[in-house]
């Protein structure tokens, strides 16, 4: 990027030696400046995910392991499987991405096996821990349902098979990002290689990490509230306010954390082929940073709102 960066146009040649040494001085300087910012965002932001993140989950995973009615329990054990794929994240794509940073030591440039690898964990793990929220919210619409025949839905027996449903489908999603990712021997950095994935990759993050999860929490949520109030004794302990407050957190969070990242890809993918300025570069630069460090915010904090 530093090179890509100093490689802009050179003043016309009417102009004096003098100014153009000044001009590439400032840019360079300016470079410089961005990558600083963009480290140390991506950084200091990694490590305080990291610390959240560890402590939290950790949490979540020893209580709902610990107390027997949380592990019999299909809405407990959908936010322990999350908690546990959680964790699973930070450590392998967090945790290394922070090293990277810290250290300039990137295994991602040196292994291609690796290269995969976290690509697929990244974009896998991802989607289990998101859609393992959305099964906690559909089995709150089927606990609360009046039909005999729904309630039946909430069985351990069948969370433990539709969790491991799911994982099986997304691991099988998955596999693109170990056949299409690898090193590349020009800039020697970890890319996708086939440029139609490329183009599913703002689709993926916008509609099967976003889209899809917020419409289907919003809408078994608005169920399950309508259940409740449906159902006397519900309805006096007030028991649709910790569920509408924990669902509209989750919806917040996946706005948040996974709409700005896709987006900011759905931009870098249409302008791919437009010449740019370093100032717009830079600015590129360091909004893909942020926000691709903000994604890792949901694994981070998303089980708090259940305390």
């Amino acid at each position: 990027m530093l090179s890509y960066s100093i490689g802009i146009c050179k003043r016309l040649f009417s102009h004096c030696f003098f100014a153009d040494y000044l001009t590439s001085l400032e840019v360079k300087i300016i470079i410089m400046s961005s990558l600083y910012i963009v480290q140390q965002v991506a950084l200091y932001g990694g490590l305080f995910l990291i610390v959240t993140g560890v402590i939290g989950n950790g949490i979540n995973i020893f209580i709902f392991t610990s107390v027997r009615t949380y592990r019999t329990t299909p809405c407990t054990f959908y936010f322990l499987i999350a908690s546990i794929y959680n964790m699973a994240c930070i450590t392998i794509n967090l945790i290394s991405g922070v090293v990277s940073v810290g250290s300039g030591f990137d295994l991602t440039r040196t292994s291609t096996s690796w290269c995969k690898i976290r690509q697929f964990c990244l974009f896998t793990i991802s989607l289990i821990t998101v859609y393992c929220s959305c099964l906690a919210t559909i089995d709150q619409f089927f606990v609360t349902s009046q039909s005999a025949n729904l309630r039946r839905f909430s069985n351990i027996k069948w969370a433990h098979r539709i969790v491991f449903i799911v994982s099986i489908i997304w691991f099988l999603h998955g596999i693109p990002y170990l056949l299409f990712y690898n090193i590349s021997p020009i800039t020697i950095t970890c890319v996708n290689t086939n440029f139609i994935f490329v183009i599913y990759t703002p689709i993926y993050v916008i509609v099967l990490l976003s889209a899809v999860p917020i419409v289907v929490m919003v809408l078994f949520a608005y169920l399950a509230s309508r259940n409740i109030h449906l159902t006397r004794a519900l309805a006096e302990q007030q028991a649709d306010r910790q569920l509408l407050r924990m669902t509209l957190i989750q919806v917040v969070l996946v706005v948040i954390c996974f709409v700005p990242y896709g987006i900011i890809n759905a931009y870098l993918l249409i302008t791919s082929r437009v010449s740019k300025d370093t100032n717009r570069l830079k600015t590129e630069s360091l909004a893909i940073t942020i926000f691709g460090t903000m994604t890792y915010f949901y694994y981070a904090v998303c089980l708090f709102c259940l305390r």
